[in-house]
């Protein structure tokens, strides 16, 4: 499938959106956007996978890298994409494809940008992270993410935001005694066990600190409960998984720390974590972003692949056209107006 990268951004966008890239599956429009790309003279052009790179080498002072993952959720009945007014409905049209869109374009017709521009489109970045693209690419080829500042191209509504949220995700564990049900009181119910667990969770009151100037929402959720061995059995296990998502304040030492204190006296096993990033906006070259796209930025709420530019010493903003409360929706559907007014706020910042 061609991408015709003259069109319109918006139109471009319902063409990228109706190559279906399910986490995984990401070929087809990988194969698309290199094709779309090569022509280009002005670009050195590499692929990783799935991943497609693309750089300008005009010995600028300064490397900006605009990154953005190319695959989404699957599909919910929401393609083929469609029209109505000034929305554009379809899988992947807020998260992210309105941003790789307008990246292409980017790529294709600032042949002389005012800095050296590395453009990134990934896989995998909606599932695991061991799978992630753009870890793989920070292993395989390093000096393929090197730069001075990062955008990523995530939902935001087109305002930027700053830093992003830790996550972790831990199983709290409550024991019983197995015993026959017709003998209950020869047992401890393990799943009637999780009720402090419970209390716990609701009583919690979450933080909101302020991060270099930016206020984040805490949250310590749970996400899942697994408990019970048979119909006629008292279960001697129960597991509640609970989400921990933290300010970039602290690390994930820290998380960890923090959620086995709120449940001390229980078993607490951490399955999965990843740390936030700060905001970084004091940096000159975030200034001179913030500068240039205007509005008030305000802290991410969720974890975003800032995260891994903050851990190779790059500051990172994010910063889209798609609202990042329509992510992941059935209905989920993108401003035509905002993928421009996107499109206007880049190359005012890099022309």
């Amino acid at each position: 499938m061609q991408l015709d990268l003259s069109q319109d951004v918006g139109a471009l966008t319902a063409r990228i959106v109706d190559i279906e890239s399910v986490s995984g599956d990401e070929r087809a429009l990988a194969d698309a956007v290199e094709e779309a790309l090569l022509p280009h003279g002005h670009l050195k052009v590499f692929r990783d996978g799935d991943a497609v790179v693309a750089r300008t080498d005009l010995g600028r002072s300064e490397r900006v890298v605009i990154a953005g993952h190319i695959d989404t959720v699957p599909v919910a009945g929401n393609l083929p994409s469609r029209v109505e007014g000034d929305l554009l409905y379809g899988c992947g049209t807020s998260d992210m494809k309105s941003s790789v869109a307008v990246m292409l374009r980017l790529a294709a017709g600032l042949t002389e940008p005012n800095r050296d521009v590395t453009y990134i489109f990934y896989d995998c970045e909606e599932i695991e992270a061991e799978r992630n693209g753009l870890r793989r690419l920070s292993l395989n080829h390093p000096d393929w993410l090197a730069g001075d500042f990062a955008v990523l191209m995530e939902p935001t509504d087109g305002l930027i935001e700053g830093g992003c949220q830790g996550t972790l995700r831990a199983e709290i564990v409550a024991r019983g005694t197995r015993a026959h049900s017709a003998r209950s009181w020869l047992g401890v119910n393990a799943v009637h066990g999780i009720q402090p667990i419970l209390a716990t969770l609701t009583a919690y009151q979450a933080r909101q600190p302020v991060v270099d100037g930016l206020e984040y929402h805490e949250g310590l959720n749970a996400v899942g409960v697994r408990g019970g061995v048979a119909g006629n059995v008292i279960p001697d296990e129960c597991v509640v998984t609970v989400n921990y998502r933290f300010a970039p304040d602290l690390d994930l030492q820290q998380a960890e720390q923090h959620v086995r204190e709120v449940f001390a006296g229980f078993e607490v096993r951490l399955t999965d974590g990843a740390p936030g990033a700060r905001p970084g906006l004091t940096h000159p070259v975030a200034a001179a972003f913030t500068g240039a796209v205007g509005g008030t930025p305000r802290a991410k709420l969720g974890w975003t692949d800032v995260s891994l530019f903050s851990r190779l010493g790059i500051p990172a903003v994010n910063f889209g056209p798609g609202d990042p409360n329509l992510a992941h929706q059935r209905g989920e559907f993108v401003s035509l107006e905002k993928i421009a007014a996107s499109e206007r706020a880049m190359l005012t910042w890099l022309s």
